[in-house]
């Protein structure tokens, strides 16, 4: 390696002492690749841009495949055509070189689309040879690190990158098409809020004061609705500082949004008309496939009660079992002061999750894992709030907000009691003084983007939809 990059920095020096700049200009191209193909013509006059992929050829001739973001084409360097001067440049051109191109179309005997070039600029001088055989490469580890190796050489992975932005676009208008309003609030919190997670801790120096990464944007984007707001979504970062895994990145993007008047059926709704549409457009079948598994996503999709999921998967009652002897089984012992609520969350998680594989709605919550929810009508140790599970993980969480203050202050203390010696916990004292001032009644949903993007583009490892996940300085994710 470092051999072959002795060779190209040679190179560059003698482009530099011929008067050629190998670190080009501004340089004006009249097609993208895709374009060109599309429009192709005999004699057709055209510039392009692209990286050069392939060379091969000796003497008088030379041929090039130059790729852009578009596409990839054919070129062809003639020493009739260049002159004597301009083909012995053409020798120090080197794979992974950026170049520009001036030429005629024509195809070759084989009917290969081709531009015969009539002049030519390095626009970027490559260093470093482009892997060989970089798809499929064993070290996952390495094609995450150098994602930009990934991208050049992997369609695949670019692809997948550029299906990733159309599906937010594709969520943006879908949402404004509803007359919701896009929204951007703050990514430092004097309160660690919105979600129960452990946050990132900075430090503001002027005001010489403690923030948090935020956890969720929840808080804030509710004062909005207190404000006269009535739609809002906030597609941006959540930071939460826990563990890395296939499914889990600290950093990672979130679709908020709030909807005043209305509750968690309308949130249902709105997730499963959402990702219908996003996946109608990636498969008309409404069958993807993810893994070992076909996501069936035709509607209606099944709901089913936190409790019933944990009986109909593990034959538990949690209203009959005795409380101790179960917590003991799953190891939990009394100084966990374990609740049913939570035992029951903990098998949930642990049991029932993963079997969840078609889109299935996960309703009524015990009210005390949901502080910012409100209590279900007829039954006050229930709230309205759903989970969405696809491929045996959570994909969105909903609640019809809870807007009553003196009981939002208690819930959000009796999470600091539970809690008690842990940082970063306070109660939001401002958002409860917002409420005070009135909080029309809401519904609120949170999608994971990254997790939905796995889903639509069949990838089972969160970091194959994050362009640049974190990792330790070794290279490795875990």
């Amino acid at each position: 390696m470092s051999e072959i990059r002795d060779v190209r920095i040679k190179k560059r020096q003698e482009l530099m002492d011929a008067g050629m700049n190998p670190y080009g200009k501004k340089f004006l191209k009249t097609h993208t690749i895709e374009s060109f193909l599309k429009v192709f013509e005999k004699d057709l006059e055209v510039s392009l841009t692209g990286r050069m992929v392939l060379l091969r050829g000796h003497g008088k001739t030379l041929f090039a495949d130059i790729k852009d973001e578009t596409g990839k084409v054919q070129t062809y360097f003639h020493k009739d055509i260049l002159g004597s001067e301009n083909m012995d440049f053409v020798k120090k051109l080197d794979v992974g070189d950026i170049i520009g191109v001036k030429g005629k179309a024509f195809l070759t005997r084989t009917g290969e689309p081709t531009i015969l070039i009539e002049s030519f600029e390095i626009l970027s001088k490559s260093l470093m040879p482009l892997p060989e055989k970089f798809h499929g490469l064993k070290n996952q580890e390495l094609r995450v690190r150098q994602r930009y190796l990934d991208l050049i050489v992997n369609d695949e992975v670019r692809e997948r990158f550029k299906f990733r932005s159309q599906m937010i676009q594709k969520t943006r208008q879908y949402l404004e098409s509803l007359g919701y309003m896009e929204v951007e609030t703050p990514m430092m919190h004097d309160v660690a809020g919105g979600a129960a997670a452990k946050p990132f801790i900075t430090h503001h120096n002027t005001l010489d004061l403690d923030l948090y990464l935020r956890i969720a944007p929840e808080l804030y984007l509710k004062r909005l609705l207190v404000g006269g707001f009535e739609k809002v979504y906030e597609i941006n970062r959540n930071f939460r500082n826990e563990g890395v895994s296939p499914r889990h990145n600290p950093e990672f993007t979130m679709l908020e949004l709030y909807a005043a008047y209305g509750n968690y059926e309308d949130m249902m709704k709105i997730t499963e008309d959402l990702i219908v549409h996003l996946v109608q457009e990636r498969d008309p079948s409404m069958v993807l496939k993810w893994g070992d598994h076909s996501l069936d996503f035709s509607t209606p999709w099944k709901r089913v009660s936190m409790k019933d999921a944990v009986k109909d998967h593990t034959g538990v009652n949690i209203d009959t079992v005795n409380l101790k002897e179960l917590s003991a089984k799953y190891g939990f012992d009394d100084s966990h002061k374990m609740t049913r609520a939570g035992l029951l969350a903990h098998i949930f998680e642990e049991e029932v999750e993963k079997t969840l594989i078609n889109p299935t709605f996960v309703i009524d919550f015990p009210t005390e894992l949901c502080p910012l929810s409100k209590t279900h009508p007829h039954d006050p140790t229930l709230s309205e709030r759903f989970e969405l599970f696809i491929g045996g993980q959570e994909i969105a969480n909903a609640y019809s907000e809870l807007n009553d203050p003196v009981e939002q202050k208690r819930r959000f203390q009796d999470q600091i009691d539970l809690r008690e010696g842990e940082d970063g916990y306070s109660i939001d004292e401002d958002f409860v003084n917002a409420l005070e001032y009135g909080m029309p009644p809401a519904g609120g949903l949170g999608i994971g983007i990254d997790r939905l993007a796995m889903l639509l583009t069949g990838v089972v490892n969160i970091r194959e939809v994050i362009l640049f996940p974190q990792m330790r300085k070794d290279g490795s994710t875990s």
